[in-house]
């Protein structure tokens, strides 16, 4: 699919630099459901100069590192919700609501307060810019409908499945921009299926169909137990997972090192490629490549080495620069390692 055996990805997110946003208040609380205007350190009229810098920055990174599929490392982003769902029609983000979050705290979130429109392109203007900067593969992601209506108080459709269904509508219109404007690969990240699997099971991927039906192209849904540097003891399984085989998606992307993951599990998905976590984003120690390597020895005992990717466990914001940069440096080495172990290279 990407012309190289075992390609490898960030999850999502690559560390902002420090020029761009004050790492105290980032690290200070949880991801912003709505506003953390005062993480940014440049001044608003200089604030999209310094996130294309930084999108640059992030890009290069991850060429040098030796990845397959790159991105802007979401640098543009206050979280990785916030930045699309408090771009639609329909919300109120300055008078916000409290619901329960993953681990079951208190949240403030965004209220639905009238339909859920997205009236403009939110994500169209980094993919273009990927696009002229890059020849690689270029991989774009976005919240799903399902993590975005758990993370927001519903005042309008007081109805979980219509709310659900007004975001998918919303990302599927921004899909199509975004895959018009060269994205290559979308992926929706949606880590509250697996916090509320019975909910999931009855709106989940009905959800992903509507998003990801008739999208031309490899699509991915990313699931997660929460940053490492929230969530320190992660299950050792995970509570919705085989549902999404019967998905739209072409490929599912899960967490496996730090919560030592049974490799087993992969089994249960026959139809999707695997977008596999060997990175353990909970400890600031680096993988060397045969450390890698040994655990996609492991995802292969599963699956074959062409529904395999290598990647992270999650977004790596959290992590320091020197850090993450050295962990994409083994997670190409480690790949490369077993691709010439197949191939006989």
């Amino acid at each position: 699919m990407f012309g190289t055996l075992i390609p490898t990805a960030l999850v999502g997110s690559y560390p902002q630099p420090e020029w761009l946003v004050d790492k105290t208040i980032l690290l200070g609380s949880g991801p912003p459901r709505v506003r953390m205007k005062e993480v940014w350190r440049p001044p608003a009229a200089l604030l999209d100069e310094a996130q294309d810098d930084a999108a640059l920055t992030a890009l290069h990174d991850q060429e040098r590192a030796g990845l397959t599929i790159v991105g802007d490392g979401e640098v543009r982003r206050e979280s990785y919700f916030n930045h699309f769902a408090n771009a639609l029609d329909g919300i109120d983000i300055d008078n916000p609501g409290v619901v329960p979050g993953r681990t079951g705290k208190p949240t403030t979130v965004p209220r639905v307060v009238g339909p859920i429109r997205r009236s403009t392109p939110v994500q169209v203007h980094e993919v273009a810019f990927m696009r002229a900067h890059t020849d690689r593969p270029i991989k774009v992601t976005i919240p799903g409908a399902f993590t975005m209506a758990k993370m927001a108080l519903d005042e309008y459709y007081k109805d979980q499945e219509a709310l659900i269904m007004a975001y998918a509508d919303a990302l599927k219109a921004e899909i199509a921009d975004m895959k018009a404007a060269g994205a290559d690969v979308i992926q929706i990240d949606e880590p509250h299926l697996q916090a509320h699997p019975e909910e999931a099971r009855r709106f989940g991927v009905k959800a992903i169909d509507h998003v990801l039906g008739g999208v031309q192209g490899p699509t991915i849904v990313h699931m997660c137990f929460g940053y490492a540097y929230v969530v320190a003891d992660k299950p050792s399984g995970y509570s919705f997972l085989p549902e999404l085989d019967a998905s739209a998606a072409t490929a599912i992307s899960i967490e496996a090192a730090q919560p030592k993951l049974d490799p087993e599990v992969l089994a249960r998905l026959p139809s999707k490629q695997i977008m596999y976590g060997v990175l353990d984003l909970g400890s600031g120690l680096v993988e060397t490549p045969d450390i890698v390597a040994g655990r996609l020895r492991q995802a292969l005992k599963h699956i074959p080495a062409d529904r395999l990717i290598a990647a992270p466990d999650c977004g790596m914001k959290y992590l320091g620069r020197d850090v993450a940069f050295a962990k994409l440096r083994a997670l190409a080495g480690g790949a490369a390692i077993v691709r010439r172990e197949i191939l006989g290279a």
